[in-house]
Formats: structure tokens, C-alpha cells, sequence
């Protein structure tokens, strides 16, 4: 299952550290990180292995939405920050357009993200 990581600037940290409590989960063989760039360098900083696409304002969030849309990204976990603007709207509006369209699982807060990894976590 491949599953795309992104977090907004102001929510990096709080993504790492979700990782991180999350490890045994996110570690499982047929768990593959994608994520965009600077959310993708802050993962593999705190040990993850992960697949590093463009920093969501150069395209990070088209190019995983497109694996959305190929049905090879079955999960996102994206921390948005409510409290600041983004230059690149479009794009995230565009990637949550599609998960919707292709029916898949999207947290945009820690909340939901633990509920989506509780889901798919072994015994």
C-alpha cells in the first residue's frame, strides 16, 4: 500500500513526530512512503525511507494527486495548517478533489491520519 505524506510548513514537526509514533505501522514491508520534497527530507531526516516527489509548490501535490488518479497512492496524510495562506490553493484543492473522486482514505489532521493508520495496523 502506498501511502503519500505532506505536510504544511507549520506542521512538519508535528508530521515527523506522528511518524515516528506510528513506525511499527508505517515500517511494514508492504508500506511504501511517498511524500513531496520537504515533508519527504524531514521523514527520511527521522529514519524513514521514503520517495520524494517536487516540494508541494513546485507540483509535489499535482504529481501525487496523479498517483491518485493511477489508483497507485491508496492513502494521504496531510497535515494542513488552517491558520496560514498557501500560494499553491489550486493544487491542494486539486488533490483533495481527487481522493474524492477516486474514493481515497484523505486525513488532513493528525486525528484522522491515526484513525486511517489504526485501520490498516496488524495485530
Amino acid at each position: 500500500m502506498e501511502i503519500a505524506i505532506i505536510a504544511h510548513d507549520g506542521k512538519k514537526a508535528d508530521m515527523v513526530q506522528f511518524l515516528n509514533k506510528n513506525k511499527a505501522t508505517l515500517s511494514q514491508d508492504e508500506i511504501k512512503i511517498i511524500a513531496t520534497g520537504t515533508t519527504g527530507g524531514k521523514a527520511e531526516a527521522a529514519g524513514f525511507k521514503v520517495k520524494r516527489y517536487l516540494s508541494g509548490p513546485l507540483g509535489g501535490d499535482a504529481q501525487i494527486a496523479a498517483r491518485v488518479a493511477e489508483g497507485k497512492t491508496k492513502m494521504v496524510l496531510f497535515f494542513k495548517d488552517p491558520g496560514s495562506s498557501h500560494p499553491h490553493d489550486a493544487d491542494i484543492n486539486m488533490l483533495i478533489r481527487i481522493c474524492d473522486v477516486h474514493n481515497v482514505p484523505l486525513a488532513t489532521n493528525e486525528a484522522t491520519a491515526q484513525l486511517l493508520l489504526d485501520a490498516i495496523k496488524k495485530p
